[in-house]
């Protein structure tokens, strides 16, 4: 429960963490949209002194060195404007678009000069300085042709006199200018219109701070103007010639666009919270009908069905993990899962238990009912007064007899110990024993053994003196049921060796358990170790009668060992069994 009360508020917290991210994004994107959009309007209204500014902005200056952009460079080279970058020495470190009759260093005076009246020869200048972004002061250069300047001027000095327009010649200028679709307005000191030629304008007089508002702010209006004044007359001529920035700058309505933007976002976060909600009903709406599914066909006692295969394919994925979407309660899914694959198991092993048992019971009457039918048959010979036995006969009979016995007697200890492995009930002392030395005292025990004096047993001993932890008694029944298993299934005169080597790595040693005889087929081996499985005629003296093999199993796996068969027919069998080494003498 803590572990899903930790993962409920991590997830929340970082959910709310991640919407309030989201928010600040937008609010920041807003922000920079904004930014953007004043900055745009500026330069419509000003293009010059706004484009210096951005200019000025965005070009880094690096060891005395800066690089234009090609978007930059393409605007000015649109505009027929130059741009240019001096350093404290008056000398040129970037440009753009520069004419020839710009030079590439300036003198004192002509600086003060272009910062005083914002001309250069034939171009007016903007400018800028910067002395706080950089260890050296650098100055920023705007500049384009201005050719309504060069006329007015032609204008003052062709046909001024006194500060006016002589009357002589007004026709002849009214006819210039209306053919260069111009209006030139000579204006007295309180802002009168004095005299007026060329294109009509519906302006009166000029307030104090229009001339300025158009010089800063040109995109504003439909005409730009040059201005020049006579110092005798204290006139000042206004020239009104065609500005092409007004048409960028259509659209004066700033606040109308910032409310717009406003609607455009309350809207996007409108939506989001929409979603964020429809989201969260989807999330956790899904997994609280699982559940409840799940809990209906637990009442119905369909427990292999608690998880149906649609649910399992929405909830894991193929390598059986839990999906993101419903990994917040992946304990709760592991815990009903795993609950549905215990009953299921569970029944899957009563099943086989009980079909277990059947078999057992019908391996246990067959093995009974041969040597019980012996039994009982020399037992009616013995009983009937049809015969008369000579000594020699009843001898043979009473070891039949004993022999049957002892066989049904070693069937039941095996059935025994069978039980015994399978319930982990089997007493095991074990002990450190010199493996070597134990493996060759087995060997001499069936050298010796009279009864089997066919049996060509060796030992090959690659590896010495190591010792492991073990139980003498039930390792050497381990040793005894694959020895016999090797004899009694092979030829007479098969060769049988036991080997002891180093194993895959230095900890593990290898014991083999290899014949030359007539080796197993592919189902016999797959099934050799099943507790009752024949691979021979239970009529024969068998040891174990079907469970010897699958008792050596478990024994190894007492002593955390393990078993491996490999095997093929007419090639013999090679059994490797495999065991952590306790300690190994020098």
């Amino acid at each position: 429960m803590r572990v899903v009360k930790r993962r409920l508020t991590f997830h929340f917290f970082i959910q709310y963490m991640t919407i309030a991210l989201l928010l600040s994004i937008i609010v920041v994107g807003l922000v920079i949209l904004l930014f953007w959009f004043i900055t745009n309007e500026d330069m419509k209204r000003s293009f010059p002194a706004g484009a210096l500014s951005s200019l000025v902005t965005e070009i880094n200056i690096v060891d005395g060195e800066a690089k234009i952009s090609k978007n930059w460079e393409e605007e000015l080279k649109k505009k027929n404007m130059w741009f240019q970058i001096i350093n404290e020495e008056g000398n040129e470190i970037a440009s753009s678009n520069t004419p020839v009759t710009i030079p590439e260093s300036y003198t004192f005076n002509e600086l003060l000069k272009i910062d005083e009246e914002n001309r250069f020869r034939d171009y007016h200048v903007y400018t800028e300085i910067d002395t706080i972004s950089y260890s050296e002061p650098y100055y920023y250069l705007l500049g384009y042709k201005d050719l309504s300047y060069k006329h007015l001027l032609g204008l003052m000095n062709n046909y001024g006199q006194n500060g006016k327009i002589d009357s002589r010649h007004k026709e002849k200028v009214n006819s210039e200018l209306l053919n260069a679709n111009e209006t030139l307005h000579i204006v007295d000191t309180d802002g009168h219109i004095l005299q007026n030629f060329g294109k009509k304008l519906d302006i009166q007089k000029y307030k104090p701070l229009e001339i300025l508002t158009r010089g800063i702010d040109p995109g504003m209006y439909h005409t730009k103007v040059s201005v020049l004044s006579d110092e005798k007359s204290n006139l000042t001529w206004v020239l009104h010639s065609e500005n092409h920035l007004s048409n960028e700058y259509s659209n004066p309505s700033f606040i109308r666009n910032l409310l717009i933007a406003f609607l455009v976002v309350a809207i996007i976060v409108l939506v989001i919270t929409l979603s964020i909600a429809v989201w969260h009903g989807i999330r956790y709406g899904r997994p609280i009908m699982i559940f409840t599914s799940w809990l209906g066909r637990m009442e119905q006692g369909q427990y292999q069905e608690v998880l149906t295969e649609r649910e399992r394919k929405r909830i894991f994925r193929k390598n059986g993990k839990v999906k993101t979407r419903y990994r917040l309660y992946q304990e709760v899914f592991q815990a009903f899962y795993s609950m549905a694959e215990r009953l299921s198991l569970a029944e899957k092993e009563r099943i086989r238990l009980d079909q277990t048992r059947e078999e057992w019971m019908t391996g246990i009457s067959h093995d009974l009912r041969t040597p019980l039918s012996s039994v009982q048959g020399y037992g009616h010979l013995l009983e009937s007064d049809k015969y008369e036995w000579s000594k020699a006969e009843i001898k043979d009979m009473g070891k039949v007899i004993r022999e049957k016995g002892e066989y049904m007697l070693e069937l039941v200890e095996d059935f025994s110990l069978a039980f015994q492995l399978k319930n982990k009930a089997l007493e095991v002392s074990k002990e450190k024993v010199n493996i070597n030395i134990f493996l060759r005292n087995v060997v001499t025990k069936y050298r010796e053994d009279r009864t089997l004096m066919a049996v060509n047993l060796a030992l090959v001993e690659e590896i010495e003196n190591i010792q492991l932890n073990i139980s003498r008694k039930w390792f050497e029944r381990i040793f005894d049921n694959l020895i016999m298993n090797a004899i009694k299934h092979n030829p007479t005169n098969t060769i049988i060796t036991i080997i002891i080597t180093r194993g895959s790595s230095p900890n593990v040693i290898e014991i083999k358990i290899k014949d030359d005889g007539v080796g197993m087929e592919e189902e016999m081996k797959e099934k050799l170790f099943d507790r009752y499985y024949r691979g021979t005629n239970t009529e024969e003296k068998v040891d174990g009668a079907g469970l010897g093999m699958g008792i050596a199993k478990e024994i190894v796996k007492l002593h955390n060992g393990n078993i491996h068969v490999n095997s093929q027919v007419g090639k013999g069998t090679v059994i490797t069994l495999t065991f952590p080494v306790s300690i190994e003498l020098e």
